[in-house]
Formats: C-alpha cells, structure tokens, sequence
C-alpha cells in the first residue's frame, strides 16, 4: 500500500506558524482539509498517520493525535481500529442549534457554495405556503428553486417561497446564484431572527434522483422550515430534499437538573 504521504501529504513544518494564536492541531487540520477538498486525499485514502504527522511536521503525539480527531469530529475522516485513519465521503451536518442559509452552512465549512436554478418566477401559493407565510391564497409570493451544490456535489433540492410584498423587486435585485439571505439584508433590511425546522427520513423521488445524481428511491431528508423576523413576521417558507448519503442531522439535548426535594433514581 501507498503511503500517506505519496498519496498528497506535501505539508512541510515551515509553514506551521508556531508563534500564532491559532493551535498547532488546528493549522494541520486545515491543510489536511485543503488536501481532501482539493482531491489530493481521496475518499478512501489514508490521512497521514499520527507518527508521520509527528515526525514530519516536528510537532507532539498529543498534537498530531488532536488534529487526526477533529477531522473524525468533522465527519471529513474516519478512523479504523489498527489500521490508521482515512478519508470519508463528505457529509453535510444540519444543525438545528443555528439559523443558517445553505451559503453560511457551506462556506462555515469551508466548501464553495454554488447553486443552480430551476425556477424564479411569482406564483399564487398553496395552500400550505399560505397557512405558514401568513398570505391569502390570492397574495402572489416568489417561488425560488435550486439545486445547491457544495463545490461540485450536489446536495440538495430547494424550494423557497418569499411574500413578494416584502421584496418586490427582488427578481430585478437578486442573482439566484447568490446568497438569499445576504441579499434580503442587504437590498431590504430583512433579518432572519429564528426559523422552526422540520426533518423526515424519506425516498427520493426520480426527478430528484436525477438532479442529486442519485439512484431513485435512494434515501433523502426533507426538511420544511419557517423563518421569522425577530418580530415573529414569517418571511421565508422552504421545502428542501437532502441526499442521506451526504446529510446527518445534528442537535444538542440535555437533561434539566430536578427540582429541589426530588431524589435521585
């Protein structure tokens, strides 16, 4: 077998900044993560080893050690029992803890978000839009819909759907391509305060199939979200479809402390 370091390790310990604030794990972890997005490291490939991180960049066990587990952390890598740690296929992790477009999400990442459009045009709502917009069934609203992408994977299906007494120029402007978010600040000085978000394990359908490049009926998630202003004006409802095999959902729970004079079982 290849060594890692023959299969795109060309890290040299001079360009670790051992002066800045940053961690030495945490510089290692972003060039190891260049290398994997860039197709140097392949999905499959072997990361460098905890051993020729260490000698080769003149740096700790403990830190070589932080930096192989933050990647695993990150979902980019994964690691094998006795055999070392390797590349894994690119998941996308929705976190219900933030209120975050798809641009935000990608680029929080460090992935290049791209987007193509399917549709942009003014409709008359359903009635689900309408209930969830606060809109009459007669009030027109913009139906936007992409494929977004994260550098050259598609990853989801998007259907967004915004009153168009808010924006209405939005058509004239808005590059679809863009972020929406940035833009409905920017233009209009609409502010996402907080979304409720909904998620469901499902089959794709073929048309989706075809445009995630995916096989029919592969598992997908489908999340409907409700965005607010901080007022509690709904301003954006969005159906989107997610590929299963590039999505996890993530989220945070915890237990309250009981009460006063309650035991422990």
């Amino acid at each position: 077998m290849q060594s890692s370091i023959q299969l795109g390790w060309s890290l040299r310990a001079a360009e670790l900044n051992r002066h800045s604030a940053v961690p030495l794990y945490y510089q290692i972890q972003q060039r190891l993560l260049d290398q994997i997005r860039s197709g140097s490291l392949k999905a499959g490939q072997p990361v460098p080893s905890e051993q020729e991180i260490s000698v080769h960049l003149r740096v700790s066990r403990m830190t070589a050690r932080q930096a192989l587990k933050s990647l695993c952390s990150l979902g980019v890598a994964y690691s094998q029992r006795g055999k070392g740690t390797f590349v894994s296929r690119f998941k996308l992790e929705k976190n219900f803890r933030q209120v975050l477009s798809f641009s935000e999400e990608m680029r929080a990442r460090g992935s290049r978000p791209r987007s193509r459009v399917l549709a942009f045009r003014r409709i008359q709502p359903d009635s689900e839009v309408a209930e969830a917009l606060h809109v009459t069934p007669s009030e027109p609203v913009f139906l936007l819909r992409r494929v977004r992408l994260a550098d050259s994977v598609s990853l989801c299906v998007e259907c967004t759907h915004i009153p168009v007494r808010l924006c209405p120029d939005l058509q004239e402007t808005f590059d679809p391509v863009e972020s929406l978010y940035q833009s409905l600040l920017d233009h209009y000085g609409i502010e996402i305060g907080f979304a409720d978000e909904v998620a469901e394990a499902s089959l794709a359908s073929f048309e989706e199939a075809r445009l995630l490049r995916i096989r029919k009926k592969a598992p997908v998630f489908r999340f409907i979200r409700t965005a607010y202003l901080r007022s509690g004006e709904p301003v954006e409802f969005v159906r989107s479809v997610y590929r299963g095999d590039r999505c996890k959902v993530v989220t945070r729970l915890s237990r309250q402390a009981k009460l006063g004079g309650e035991g422990c079982n």
